[in-house]
């Protein structure tokens, strides 16, 4: 089995990529790759960088990017893994290179509908999408661990499926949006009980799953398999547990939860597997299993993180625990021990957020735990705290919504801390501004149907448009 050798396309310069792509407007005058990629270097002869070195770079690399190649990078940059890393850092400069690779793909589809003419620039042009598309991944997996850690694993299976001829076409087909038919074409492909193709085939599935293109029942019986044949890995528990908890088998999830939390290797997924446990628990009205899951593993986390204070993720857990607790809290009445545990995991959320300000994710945290608080002060009947928590929710979520605003989910929380504080306001006998921030909350809510077409955004229009018709 040979591997695609995606990262042997990296390049670090920033500037010769730059002049790489500005350069393909000359490729029509170019008679093969070598003589385009030369001149290439000719044309950005002007941008500093190491010329020479570089140069060779390029002709070594570029040229002969493999199909295997490019269909691996092609599957781990459409991954949802990559597009969810992408609105963990709400990151302007990453948005535009993605804009870039569309640009890409773009022009390609085109020259392709000119026919066997066009060949010579269409391998070009794959070849700086190759490029441009290692890159990405790799810029994105040097801001975000965790993204790293998921997309390897990720990639190895992808490139494992595309190290045989058969295996390569089906991932081409997967790649141009037939999922569905290349997953049968790989399972027709691997032997019964054979285990590691089982598990690329569902890695592969899963992905295309979180992207709705396949079935939930479909990839849980994927991982069923698996756990059969495989029953002592954490992560296939995990995944399973949440398929099933997906599909509403809340009983079927969490036999699998407690299966995970038996076969976990180390404390952080012991800790995992308690706050599935929990939210399981939560979800079935069992509120005192869900406390006692979740305080298991916000006790473990808090010893991870006072192990390793600098470990950011490990101080993200606990925060999470915190919230997790505080509802359970809150659903028992007990609001003065939610609010404690809100407010606890709202500084920690704000230390990581200062310490990270680029960081979309924990500054969306910040803003969640800003609207428990204020849940909870609503409910105590202290309306100016919780208008106070709302409003500073409202503006973080407003910048992250305007610094990303092809993030659907970024923009449908400007809409729910806007309702919060209408909702606030109108128990004030406020009712002029409650309309004002529930018409706000309707225009931004048409703005999101239109460029996102969702049900859930139709359902929010309905509760919004009602709470406007019981205050007018």
């Amino acid at each position: 089995m040979h591997s695609c050798g995606v990262n042997s396309l990296l390049f670090r310069k920033n500037g010769l990529l730059r002049c790489y792509r500005s350069s393909l407007v000359l490729r029509r005058s170019i008679l093969s790759t070598k003589r385009f990629i030369l001149a290439a270097i000719i044309v950005c002869s002007s941008v500093a960088y190491e010329a020479p070195a570089i140069a060779q770079t390029l002709i070594e690399a570029t040229i002969p990017v493999s199909e295997a190649q490019r269909q691996v990078l092609a599957a781990v940059a459409a991954a949802e893994a990559t597009r969810e890393a992408m609105d963990r850092q709400n990151d302007r400069a990453l948005r535009r290179k993605l804009f870039e690779l569309e640009d890409l793909r773009a022009e390609i589809f085109e020259l392709k509908a000119e026919g066997s003419s066009a060949s010579a620039e269409i391998e070009d042009l794959r070849n700086a999408l190759a490029v441009q598309q290692a890159q990405f991944v790799e810029d994105l997996e040097t801001r975000d661990r965790v993204y790293a850690e998921e997309i390897a694993t990720y990639r190895q299976a992808v490139e494992d499926i595309a190290a045989t001829p058969e295996g390569l076409a089906a991932l081409e087909r997967f790649n141009a949006g037939e999922e569905a038919e290349a997953l049968a074409i790989l399972d027709s492909l691997r032997a019964v009980r054979d285990l590691a193709a089982a598990r690329r085939i569902s890695q592969l599935a899963l992905d295309a799953w979180r992207r709705s293109k396949v079935s939930t029942l479909s990839v849980i019986e994927r991982y069923e398999e698996i756990t059969v044949l495989d029953p002592d890995v954490f992560g296939d528990w995990i995944e399973l547990t949440r398929l099933r908890v997906i599909a509403g088998d809340l009983e079927a999830g969490l036999l699998s939860a407690r299966a995970a939390q038996s076969v976990a290797t180390n404390d952080r997924e012991q800790s995992v597997a308690f706050e599935d446990i929990g939210n399981i628990g939560f979800r079935q009205g069992d509120l005192d299993a869900a406390l006692s899951a979740y305080t298991r593993g916000l006790e473990t986390r808090e010893r991870l993180a006072l192990a390793d204070p600098s470990n950011a993720q490990a101080q993200r857990d606990v925060s999470v625990s915190l919230t997790k607790v505080g509802d359970v809290r809150a659903a028992q009445g007990d609001l003065d021990a939610a609010l404690s545990a809100y407010t606890h995991g709202l500084e920690i959320a704000e230390r990581l957020a200062l310490a990270d300000p680029s960081n979309a994710e924990t500054q969306r945290d910040v803003s969640v735990s800003l609207n428990k608080v204020g849940d909870v002060r609503r409910a105590q009947g202290d309306l100016d705290a919780a208008l106070s928590a709302y409003t500073h929710g409202l503006e973080i979520r407003e910048r992250l919504a305007l610094a990303d605003p092809s993030n659907a989910q970024a923009q449908r929380d400007v809409i729910v801390s806007l309702f919060k504080i209408s909702s606030a306001s109108s128990a004030q006998d406020n009712l002029a501004e409650a309309r004002a921030y529930l018409q706000r909350a309707l225009v931004r809510n048409a703005d999101l149907i239109a460029k996102f077409p969702n049900p859930q955004w139709q359902n929010d229009r309905i509760i919004i448009q009602n709470a406007l018709e019981a205050i007018q």
